[in-house]
């Protein structure tokens, strides 16, 4: 699991989110895509209860970088109050953001976690959508008493000049 746990998560989750690229490029565990294969909003899918509430968190834990993460973690994509896995159904707190990782600054691991809500939850932070750096995933799951994750899956990716670094 390159470290994911502990450095994003406690401990594995029971089942695998599936991430699907335009092109058909499937997310597997640990692989390496490029920025470039990775640029746009997947599909994404998971196991779940129609009737229950779902938060989803992409999250990049190696900012600056995997040896020097001042900035852990970068919040790549959040969405709370999915109705089963249907993300057309959640509210979008931080729009989706494809890897950019900085130049010379290695692989990075992509964490896609899925966290059951216990009912619906209304973010009181307005700086998430505009504020990537410092997040945390466990802290976020714990001020909104969310369960465990429940659903995971990642990929590493690195520079590609091809894609622009945004901050």
């Amino acid at each position: 699991m390159e470290g994911v746990v502990p450095d994003a998560i406690d401990h594995v989750p029971s089942s695998k989110i599936t991430v699907v690229y335009s092109g058909g490029k499937e997310v597997e565990f640990g692989k390496e895509l490029t920025p470039t294969e990775v640029k746009e909003q997947p599909t994404v899918s998971w196991e779940a209860n129609p009737e229950k509430l779902y938060t989803l968190m992409m999250v990049d834990p190696d900012a600056p970088s995997r040896s020097n993460p001042i900035y852990r973690e970068i919040n790549h994509w959040l969405v709370v109050n999915i109705k089963g896995s249907d993300i057309s159904t959640g509210q979008t707190i931080t729009e989706y953001r494809g890897s950019r990782a900085p130049k010379n600054s290695g692989l990075h691991r992509y964490i896609f976690l899925v966290h059951e809500q216990p009912g619906p939850i209304t973010v009181d932070n307005p700086d998430l959508a505009s504020e990537r750096r410092n997040f945390s995933s466990r802290e976020f799951a714990k001020k909104y008493q969310l369960s465990l994750p429940s659903a995971g899956n990642y990929f590493q990716a690195q520079w590609d000049e091809s894609v622009p670094l945004i901050r």
